[in-house]
C-alpha cells in the first residue's frame, strides 16, 4: 500500500517543484534614476480649471469637478432635479449660459423628474451631464444635426 502512495507522491512533488520554480525571486534590476528634478514640476495633481477658449474635452475635468461639488454638497441635496439651480451653479463657475441646455424639472404629468440632463456646447462638441437617481455623470459628444446637444424637449433658460 505504501508503495502505491510513494509512486503517486513522486510525480506530485515534481509538479509542485516545477510550478514553484517560476516563483524564485531574481536579483532586482536597478531602475534608472534622475539626479535632478525638472523645474516647475510638483507631485500634486493639477487642479482642473475652466478654459473659455478650450474644447469640451479640455473642460470635461473641470465640469466634473464643479458637478461633483454641487451634487455632493449639503445645500444641494435635491439639486439633481432642480434645473435652475444646476444652470446657475455652472454659470457661477464660468460656463456660458447661452451655450447651455437643460431638460424640464417636471414630467409631462407634473411629477418631479427622476433625472435632469444638461449640456454646454463648445463649438462642434458638447459636454453632457445627467443628475438624479443615477447620480452625477458626464461625457463629451458631438453636436446633433439640429445644432443642439440634447435630444427632445428642453427647458427655456430665461432667468
Amino acid at each position: 500500500m505504501t508503495v502505491g502512495r510513494s509512486l503517486f507522491a513522486i510525480p506530485l512533488a515534481v509538479v509542485v517543484v516545477a510550478a514553484l520554480a517560476g516563483c524564485v525571486q531574481n536579483t532586482p534590476t536597478a531602475l534608472p534614476t534622475s539626479t535632478s528634478t525638472p523645474s516647475g514640476s510638483s507631485s500634486a495633481p493639477a487642479v482642473p480649471t475652466y478654459s473659455a477658449t478650450g474644447t469640451a474635452s479640455d473642460n470635461l475635468a473641470y465640469f466634473n469637478k464643479v458637478g461633483s461639488e454641487l451634487f455632493t454638497s449639503k445645500q444641494a441635496s435635491d439639486a439633481s432635479t432642480q434645473g435652475e439651480l444646476i444652470v446657475n451653479w455652472f454659470v457661477a463657475h464660468g460656463f456660458n449660459k447661452q451655450n447651455m441646455e437643460i431638460t424640464p424639472d417636471k414630467t409631462s404629468i407634473g411629477l418631479a423628474a427622476w433625472n435632469i440632463d444638461f449640456s454646454v456646447k463648445f463649438g462642434k462638441t458638447c459636454i453632457l451631464g445627467q443628475a438624479g437617481n443615477v447620480g452625477f455623470q458626464s461625457s463629451v459628444v458631438p453636436i446633433l444635426a439640429t445644432g443642439k446637444c440634447l435630444i427632445g424637449q428642453t427647458r427655456t433658460i430665461d432667468w
